[in-house]
């Protein structure tokens, strides 16, 4: 049975595409889901992808996630530097978490530098576009072997 891999977005990724291209790229969210779809069928994984606007919400996917996903990928997007709500509940999850950004975070606003999330994450990809999700999918077939 294939390993199943949520990947979970935050704020505003439901723009991307249309949302300041010249720095999130021109692909949408759904080129990322079915990118990913694809990569998780030859690494022999199965991918959910999720995407909310709400704090809330994405704290709800992970708490389903405990019970549904052996591992997730997560873009917190703005809540990486402000949200103790989402790294308590990825605390709470048992298998691998990797944080992803579409941007370097480090060469933009200084309070871009700071996450929450990486005090849980298992590894961290930024600043090489929407391709970073399927580096952290591959890192995720690696570490669930």
């Amino acid at each position: 049975m294939a390993k199943t891999i949520h990947i979970l977005n935050g704020p505003n990724l439901n723009l991307l595409g249309k949302r300041q291209p010249e720095i999130y790229g021109a692909d949408t969210l759904a080129d990322v889901e079915t990118a990913c779809a694809a990569l998780g069928r030859d690494l022999g994984l199965g991918t959910e992808l999720f995407q909310s606007n709400h704090e809330g919400e994405i704290v709800e996917m992970v708490h389903r996630a405990r019970d549904t996903a052996d591992g997730i990928i997560i873009n917190p997007a703005a809540y990486t530097h402000t949200s103790v709500a989402i790294l308590d509940a990825l605390n709470t999850f048992e298998g691998p978490v990797i944080e992803v950004h579409i941007s370097n975070v480090h060469k933009r606003e200084a309070f871009r530098h700071h996450s929450y999330v990486s005090l849980r994450a298992d590894g961290v990809i930024a600043g090489l576009g929407v391709e970073g999700y399927e580096l952290a999918l591959r890192r995720m077939a690696t570490l669930l072997a």
